[in-house]
């Protein structure tokens, strides 16, 4: 089991370009496509507790309203929203020794290298 790991969609450029900048650091993380293996809700809480955020600081506001999630909600109605609509989750996000961090921009995954 690898201590690195990139919560991914390929299609996106900012999580391609924050793969690129882990590989050309020497780091080749776990490849989680969340949209193909979404994290349940459990998995979102670690995640932002990690992150130091809110479900809200990771939250794609567009795609959040196209599946009818309600950002107004409480925090664990929104993590249960992202959950059910994963296309709705901010990327990428990289988790590295026991820390995380939100890709936005690219650059940001090597501040927990």
């Amino acid at each position: 089991m690898t201590d690195s790991i990139l919560y991914h969609n390929p299609r996106c450029s900012k999580s391609r370009q924050a793969l690129a900048i882990l590989k050309a650091s020497g780091i080749e993380p776990r490849i989680v496509e969340y949209l193909k293996t979404p994290p349940d809700a459990a998995e979102l809480k670690r995640l932002l507790g990690l992150l130091g955020l809110k479900a809200t600081d990771i939250l794609r506001k567009n795609e959040a309203a196209e599946a009818g999630i309600d950002v107004t909600g409480s925090e664990a109605a929104l993590i249960q929203g992202i959950a059910a609509h994963p296309e709705a989750l901010e990327r990428p996000i990289f988790v590295h020794k026991g820390k995380a961090v939100l890709g936005r921009p690219p650059e940001k995954v090597l501040g927990i290298l």
